[in-house]
């Protein structure tokens, strides 16, 4: 079924483009549309993304911001409390002085890219060790991040594409004054719930509205997107424009194999163990669920689009395509006298995945912090490490610790968010027994992270003695510097995170070398392929903006053709075959509401662009720009376009715009929200 789906990109619509080389001619070709400079510019600027994982997009010139729910419940989460669970119940400002502000959002937009690959390049040296040439490549891009920083003011990110095959330095502007407007119900944003999670047709009203500020005000801006009437046909051409996170379809074989045999099965069983945890506590009250419910929702969405992720690699189809693409690429470079040479990044890169994996289990552990399972743990962890690292020349320091990053660092080191020592405690208890069940309890590591104690006591104890969830207390000790750590080494925490981190930070160098090694491989790899097949390809995903396109598009699923639009009877019909009963429920407005609705307004739809996690919230734009629905989901056949993309289907799922408007006006009564979208400007 995949197989035949995984059509050449001459007939598919594949691709996660970069803005500063879009597929202009294909469309063209294709579809007789042309991407003018302007209408790119006009888009990219209104996209926006969320650091905390996510996409977005301006939809008013008053700065106002249009996400999917389950992107904005981080905040949603933050910002409520036992009384007022906004994430459950919902929330709408209809003036500015009830908009809530985020504790610790930051929103970028992408405003210039330029090409800095051969500066990168330049500063690692031939000779040099794999471990000498990260440190050259890490300065070098501290250099330019900060230069840049320096020079606009823009956060200054230096992105590396094609596995290292190329470097560019993204300017972002940022927003950091960012206010929550409105969010619905998460009963009908995520409709369904688990069950129907990834699948389709769907019923979800999967939004969340945002402000940007600036000086206390909303800020005025030039970019933003106009709101389709129209919305979609079966049949139109759509562009998606967000952030998705990370696919692997330029990987080899060895790492695949890595992928499939090792790293995807273990982080399974890691996201089993923490879906068990956080079910049994949220089950003990309805305070406990309120607490775990946004962790949970991520444990569940990870764990259910990793099981399909890993199914398609386990698919001796999609597998044995994968090769039958290597072994033609080695061949056609083997043939080539003057690209002999890059068959040998092929061996090194397998050289280099054998002692990643030989590290993978304690790095994860300690390094990647999976036996530390609290956030308590991880910011001490940070003030430790910064009070080592900002003393450093910048480019030495840990990447994380750049003075071109620092203002974001702060922002979420210094952020008053909620934090439950009831869900810290749960969580580091089973984490720690997770360290001492994948090492061994009588490893001398083990053993001095216990501290002679159980889990549970030991958890106990740090939870209970640490100071660092203390804003105040994490400001002393940063701004102090190593003398003021090293004088809080009595804090239970802080010390925990010492007496590890010489041990993570050995494991880290070894995989940032063998990281090098293979960024050097597949740098090596790309410029023949370049050389061979040419420039006019997309690199893998990297959380930075790309352009999707494809069509608005059913699909034939068990002999039955589902429609590419879904309306709010089938929502209603939907609830009635499951008698209203739990995840099939409808908020109580929603039962009320229905006399109201005009029933066959579209409500979710499906199209063939190219999307994957982080895509959540990207903007859906017509051939005129105008906003025409929002990315929410991908269908349980679209898991697979990590590592290779199929249209048959494979299908994004979007939230229609005219569905948005029903619900706001005859279901929330939200006028001026409905007002600003339709004329791109806030009633005074």
């Amino acid at each position: 079924m995949l197989l035949g789906a995984v059509t050449s990109a001459g007939f598919a619509d594949e691709g996660m483009w970069l803005y500063s080389d879009p597929p202009r001619a294909l469309l063209k070709e294709r579809y007789g549309f042309d991407a003018t400079p302007e209408w790119l510019e006009h888009l990219q600027k209104s996209s926006v993304r969320f650091n905390s994982g996510g996409s977005g997009e301006f939809i008013s010139e008053d700065g106002l911001i249009l996400s999917n729910h389950h992107v904005g419940a981080d905040t949603l989460q933050k910002v409520s409390t036992k009384k007022n669970d906004y994430l459950k119940k919902g929330f709408y400002a209809a003036t500015l002085a009830e908009e809530i502000k985020a504790p610790d959002l930051e929103l970028n937009v992408l405003m210039s890219i330029e090409d800095v690959t051969a500066r990168v390049n330049a500063a690692v040296t031939a000779g040099a060790s794999d471990e000498e040439s990260f440190k050259a490549r890490r300065a070098v891009m501290a250099t330019i991040e900060k230069e840049s920083k320096d020079k606009t003011g823009e956060r200054s990110d230096v992105v590396t594409l094609y596995q290292g095959g190329r470097y560019h330095l993204y300017r972002f502007k940022r927003y950091t004054d960012v206010r929550v407007v409105f969010a619905p119900e998460q009963q009908i944003a995520f409709y369904g719930g688990d069950p129907d999670n990834f699948e389709y047709p769907r019923f979800d009203l999967d939004v969340c509205f945002f402000r940007a500020y600036e000086d206390g005000k909303p800020v005025k801006i030039q970019h933003y997107l106009k709101w389709s009437q129209a919305g979609t046909r079966d049949g139109d051409l759509v562009f998606v424009s967000g952030h998705p996170g990370r696919t692997d379809r330029l990987l080899t074989m060895v790492e695949l194999e890595y992928l499939r045999d090792v790293a995807m099965p273990r982080g399974l069983q890691r996201l089993y163990r923490m879906e068990v945890n956080l079910n049994s506590y949220s089950g003990r009250s309805q305070e406990n669920a309120r607490r775990a419910k946004d962790d949970f929702f991520g444990v569940q969405n990870s764990r259910k689009a990793r099981k399909g992720g890993l199914a398609g690699l386990l698919d001796p189809e999609l597998f044995g395509k994968k090769a039958m693409e290597e072994k033609t690429l080695r061949e056609k470079i083997g043939a080539r006298e003057d690209l002999k040479d890059t068959l040998a990044a092929y061996d090194r890169i397998a050289a280099a995945q054998k002692v990643i994996a030989e590290n993978a289990r304690p790095h994860n552990l300690l390094e990647g912090g999976s036996a530390f399972n609290s956030e308590l743990f991880h910011i001490a962890r940070t003030l430790l490490r910064a009070a080592e690292e900002r003393p450093k020349p910048d480019g030495e320091r840990l990447r994380e610790f750049n003075e071109a990053g620092r203002e974001s660092l702060e922002l979420g080191l210094f952020s008053d968010k909620p934090i439950y020592p009831d869900l810290e405690e749960l969580q580091l208890t089973d984490s720690l027994t997770y360290l001492a069940e994948e090492m061994g309890a009588a490893l001398p590591l083990v053993q001095k992270v216990l501290a002679g104690k159980s889990p549970d006591a030991r958890a106990a104890e740090l939870i209970k003695g640490t100071k660092v969830n203390d804003v105040i207390f994490r400001k002393k000790l940063y701004e102090g510097g190593r003398t003021a750590v090293d004088a809080a080494t009595n804090d239970p925490m802080i010390a925990l995170a010492k007496s590890v981190d010489a041990e993570a930070r050995a494991l880290r160098k070894i995989m940032e070398a063998q990281g090098e090694a293979k960024q050097q491989s597949h740098a090596k790899i790309a410029k023949a392929r370049f050389a061979l097949e040419g420039t006019g390809s997309y690199p893998d995903a990297t959380f930075t903006l790309r352009l999707a396109f494809g069509t608005v598009k059913g699909f034939e699923e068990g002999g039955k053709q589902i429609p590419g639009h879904t309306t709010f009877a089938g929502l209603y019909e939907r609830a009635a075959e499951h008698e209203n009963r739990e995840p099939f429920d409808l908020p109580q407005i929603w039962t009320d509401s229905k006399a109201k609705i005009d029933l066959g307004t579209p409500f979710n739809f499906v199209s063939t662009a190219d999307i994957i996690g982080g895509n959540s919230g990207s903007p859906v734009v017509d051939r005129k720009g105008e906003f025409v629905g929002i990315i929410f989901d991908g269908n349980i056949q679209s898991l697979v376009l990590d590592f290779a993309f199929s249209d048959v289907q494979a299908r994004a799922v979007s939230v229609d715009s005219r569905g948005i408007v029903e619900a706001l006006k005859k279901v929330y009564r939200a006028d001026g929200l409905v007002s600003e979208l339709n004329t791109g400007k806030r009633a005074e």
